[in-house]
């Protein structure tokens, strides 16, 4: 409750959760990332979409430092991303990702995979580390296959169980990459729901998706890039009525009449 106070009380810029600045990256020849500006607040919802081949994944990748930077700087909650060793460990607590894949330990059960990183890197005691991953568990709505083994699951429960290992850390922002994209259309909406839920309760959350649908009713604002550039930021209101580039323009009539 404290800390609630505190951050609402600061002043404008400590509200400023994660900031890249001049951001660069390349792959070899390919400039992957080009400058990118982009401040994400605490509790705001940023929908990155655009089209494949435009950078989105790699931007949510450099955010924990799973994709290294050129240049530029990134910051986390005011630090710059560290390089590497205990402290990447600990941002990684701090930075929950979800990828496409579900990234699950095949070999452990449901509740081992949401226990083990509050164990071995937030030193949790293990009874409350139990309780903690049934409540979430519970949360997102796969509470009876806390026994099970991630292949017994469904894809759409396996993504909201890797969802629940995330949130388990207490992170400060929640990274998405693509969660939906290697679901069945069928486990898709069972997914976008809790991720629906973490944004109205206030979850930090940076989200690259094909879902237009969760970027009108989630997002506070809507991240449009293209060949890794940012072309145009707006809240999704704005972008998806009266989009401001050709670019954009093209990229949503390609999209939104099917």
């Amino acid at each position: 409750m404290t800390e609630v106070a505190v951050a609402k009380n600061s002043t404008a810029s400590t509200s400023d959760l994660v900031v890249l600045k001049s951001v660069n990256k390349h792959f070899g020849a390919l400039h992957v990332l080009q400058d990118i500006e982009l401040t994400i607040t605490r509790g705001e919802v940023v929908v990155v979409i655009g089209p494949s081949g435009s950078g989105k994944s790699t931007l949510c990748r450099t955010i924990n430092r799973l994709e290294t930077i050129d240049s530029g700087e990134i910051t986390i909650d005011g630090k710059p991303l560290p390089q590497e060793g205990r402290e990447l460990a600990r941002l990684r607590a701090d930075v929950g990702m979800v990828f496409q894949s579900f990234n699950l330990f095949a070999h452990k059960t449901v509740l081992e995979n949401v226990t083990l990183g509050q164990l071995k890197v937030r030193k949790a005691d293990k009874k409350q580390a139990e309780e903690k991953a049934r409540a979430l568990l519970d949360r997102v709505g796969v509470g009876t296959q806390a026994d099970k083994y991630p292949a017994q699951l469904s894809g759409g429960q396996q993504q909201r169980v890797a969802i629940a290992r995330a949130l388990a850390m207490d992170p400060k922002v929640m990274l998405f990459d693509e969660p939906t994209s290697a679901l069945d259309p069928e486990m898709i909406n069972e997914v976008l729901e809790v991720m629906q839920q973490l944004a109205q309760e206030g979850m930090t959350m940076v989200v690259v998706t094909h879902e237009m649908g969760f970027a009108r009713s989630a997002a506070n604002r809507v991240v449009f890039m293209a060949d890794g550039r940012i072309v145009e930021e707006a809240t999704p209101d704005q972008f998806f009525s009266n989009p401001r580039s050709d670019r954009a323009k093209d990229f949503l009539s390609k999209i939104l009449h099917h």
